[in-house]
C-alpha cells in the first residue's frame, strides 16, 4: 500500500471517528442520559440544536461511505455555520443573565445552550485537524474506492453505524414524546420529561404566535428578534416606521382628565443653524444639542462656545437625546442608546487627552469621570426601548422611554445613581387613565427635574406630565396649545416653563402661562 492510499484511508478514519463522536457523546449523552435518567427535554432550540449535530454526524459518515466529494464539505461547513448562529442565538438571550443564571443543565458549571457553541467550534477546528492528514494528492481518493459506488464497512465502522442509528431512533422517540406530532409544535419552555402521559404535553403555542405576527414577518425580524426596533424621532430627522401617528390634540392624550390648560405668553424664535434636539438651562445659559453637536449659548441663546462629539470611539453614543447637571460644573449627556458621557467646562484642556472624545472643541471642554469618561447604562424593563430625555436631581439621573414600531405600551422611568452611573431603580408612574390606554401612548422628549418633581413634555398629544419621584405617580397633567408641533424640550426659567419645538424650520422657545 503506497502512502497516498495510506493517507486516504487515515482521512477516512478520522473523518468516521469524529462523525461517530459528535453523535455519541453529545447527541447520545443529551438524549439518554440527560433525557431518560435526569428528565431533560429539549426546547425549540436544543431540538435544533441538536438535530444540526446529527445532520454534522451522518454527513461525515456520509464522506466514509461515499467517498470524499466536494458537496459533503461544503454541506458539513454550511450545517455548522448555520449550528453555530443557532446556538449563538440561544446563549444571547441569556448572555445577559446574573451569576449562575441561565437555563437547564449545567456540565462542569457551563449550560448546555453553550456548550452547542463550544461542539461547532470544536466541529470546525476538527475537520482542520482531519484536513491536515489528507493525502496530497487527491487522486488518492478516487483510486481507493475503484469502480466501487461505495466503500466498504470494517467491523469496527459498522459498529459505530449501529450505534449512531440507535441513538438517532432513540431521539426520534424522544421528539415524538415530548414534542408530538404535527401539528404540535416544539415547546420554548418544556416541562421535566416523563414517559408517564399524564405528564406529556403537546402544545401548539409557538406556532400559534409564529402564525399570529406571520402578517409582520420580515427576514430582520427574523434575525434581530425584539431587537429589529427603528430609530426614535429626532428634531434633525424624522422618525421612519414607527407605527406611531403624532397629534398635537391634548383631548386624545390617554387622560382621563387635563388639570390644566396652558396659554402661549411669549414666542422667541432663535437665530440658530441646527435643529435643536435638546435643551438644558443652567445658572449662565443653555446648552442645545443636535445629532452630535453640542453648543453652549449665553442667556440671550448667542453661541459662546460647544463641542462636537466622536460617538464611535470606545463607547458608541447614539445620536443625543439630553444633557443634564451632575454637579458643579459637571454634565452628563445621554444618547437615544443609553450610552453616556460625563464631561465639563474648562478654560483651557489638554488637546490631546480630550481629542479621542471630541472632534472639535476639545481645547475647552473635558470627559470626567473613571476610565474612558463614557460608558453604557443597562436597564432592565427599558432593554427594548430607546430614550428621548434625561433630567436629574442631587443624587440621581432620570430618563424616560419612547414607544417604537414594536411597542407602543411600555412607558418606563429609570433612575440612575450619579456617583456611579448604575441603574438604582425603574418605574411605570400610576395614572388616571382612559379605559385600554397606557402611558406608552406618550412620546417624551423633554424631561426636566423641578423643585421635588419630574416635568416630561410629550411631542404627542401635547401634555406635560408631572411625575412625584418619590410616590411614582402623575401628580398632574397640563396641556399646551397646538400651535406648539414638535416639542423637544423643557425648562423652568423665572418659574415659567419654556419649551423648545423644532417647527417649520426653526427652533421657537414658548414660554407658557
Amino acid at each position: 500500500m503506497d502512502k497516498n492510499i495510506r493517507s486516504v484511508k487515515l482521512f477516512y478514519a478520522l473523518m468516521c471517528l469524529a462523525g461517530f463522536l459528535i453523535i455519541l457523546l453529545p447527541v447520545g449523552i443529551a438524549n439518554i442520559v440527560f433525557g431518560y435518567f435526569l428528565g431533560d427535554s429539549p426546547c425549540v432550540l436544543c431540538w435544533g440544536e441538536r438535530e444540526a449535530m446529527i445532520f454534522i454526524g451522518l454527513i461525515a459518515l456520509m464522506i466514509v461511505r461515499y467517498g470524499f466529494k466536494p458537496r459533503y464539505i461544503s454541506m458539513l461547513l454550511i450545517v455548522t455555520a448555520f449550528g453555530m448562529w443557532q446556538s449563538f442565538r440561544h446563549f444571547g438571550i441569556h448572555a445577559g443573565d446574573d451569576l449562575n443564571q441561565g437555563f437547564a443543565m449545567t456540565v462542569f458549571d457551563i449550560h448546555t445552550y453553550f456548550w452547542a457553541e463550544i461542539i461547532f467550534w470544536s466541529t470546525i477546528l476538527l475537520l482542520g485537524v482531519i484536513f491536515l492528514f489528507a493525502p496530497k494528492n487527491f487522486a488518492g481518493f478516487k483510486e481507493e474506492l475503484g469502480d466501487q459506488k461505495y466503500r466498504k464497512f470494517n467491523k469496527i465502522s459498522k459498529f459505530m453505524f449501529i450505534v449512531v442509528a440507535f441513538i438517532l431512533a432513540s431521539n426520534a422517540f424522544q421528539a415524538l414524546v415530548g414534542t408530538g406530532i404535527p401539528p404540535f409544535y416544539g415547546q420554548s419552555n418544556p416541562v421535566r420529561f416523563s414517559l408517564n402521559p399524564k405528564f406529556i404535553i403537546w402544545s401548539t403555542k409557538n406556532l400559534d404566535e409564529d402564525y399570529k405576527n406571520i402578517d409582520n414577518f420580515s427576514f430582520a425580524r427574523a434575525f434581530f428578534g425584539r431587537r429589529d426596533i427603528n430609530e426614535p424621532d429626532f428634531a434633525f430627522k424624522k422618525a421612519k416606521n414607527l407605527n406611531i401617528a403624532f397629534d398635537n390634540n391634548s383631548l386624545n392624550s390617554p387622560f382621563k382628565d387635563i388639570d390644566k390648560n396652558l396659554s402661549i405668553a411669549k414666542k422667541t424664535e432663535l437665530d440658530y443653524k441646527y435643529p435643536i434636539n435638546s435643551i438644558t438651562a443652567t445658572n449662565d445659559g443653555f446648552f442645545v444639542s443636535s445629532n452630535m453637536i453640542v453648543d453652549f449659548l449665553d442667556p440671550n441663546f448667542k453661541k459662546i462656545d460647544g463641542f462636537r462629539l466622536d460617538p464611535y470611539w470606545n463607547t458608541t453614543i447614539d445620536p443625543i437625546v439630553g444633557i443634564t447637571p451632575i454637579g458643579d460644573n459637571r454634565f452628563e449627556l445621554i444618547g437615544s442608546n443609553k450610552a453616556y458621557l460625563s464631561f465639563k467646562r474648562v478654560k483651557k484642556a489638554d488637546p490631546r487627552k480630550q481629542f479621542p472624545n471630541f472632534i472639535s472643541g476639545y481645547d475647552k471642554y473635558e470627559g470626567i469621570g473613571q476610565g474612558l469618561n463614557r460608558n453604557n447604562i443597562f436597564t432592565i424593563r427599558s432593554k427594548y426601548n430607546y430614550i428621548g430625555s434625561l433630567a436629574s436631581d442631587d443624587k440621581y439621573i432620570y430618563f424616560a422611554t419612547t414607544p417604537n414600531n414594536l411597542d407602543q405600551k411600555t412607558f418606563v422611568i429609570s433612575k440612575v445613581l450619579i456617583k456611579d452611573n448604575v441603574l438604582s431603580g425603574e418605574f411605570t408612574p400610576s395614572a388616571n387613565l382612559k379605559d385600554n390606554k397606557t402611558l406608552g401612548d406618550l412620546y417624551i422628549t423633554g424631561l426636566v427635574f423641578n423643585n421635588g418633581y419630574l416635568y416630561g413634555v410629550s411631542k404627542n398629544h401635547n401634555v406635560i406630565v408631572k411625575i412625584d419621584p418619590k410616590t411614582e405617580e402623575v401628580s398632574e397633567v397640563l396641556s399646551f396649545p397646538s400651535e406648539i408641533k414638535n416639542a423637544r424640550g423643557i425648562y423652568f426659567k423665572d418659574n415659567k416653563i419654556n419649551i423648545l419645538s423644532y417647527q417649520d424650520g426653526k427652533n421657537v422657545i414658548f414660554t407658557l402661562s
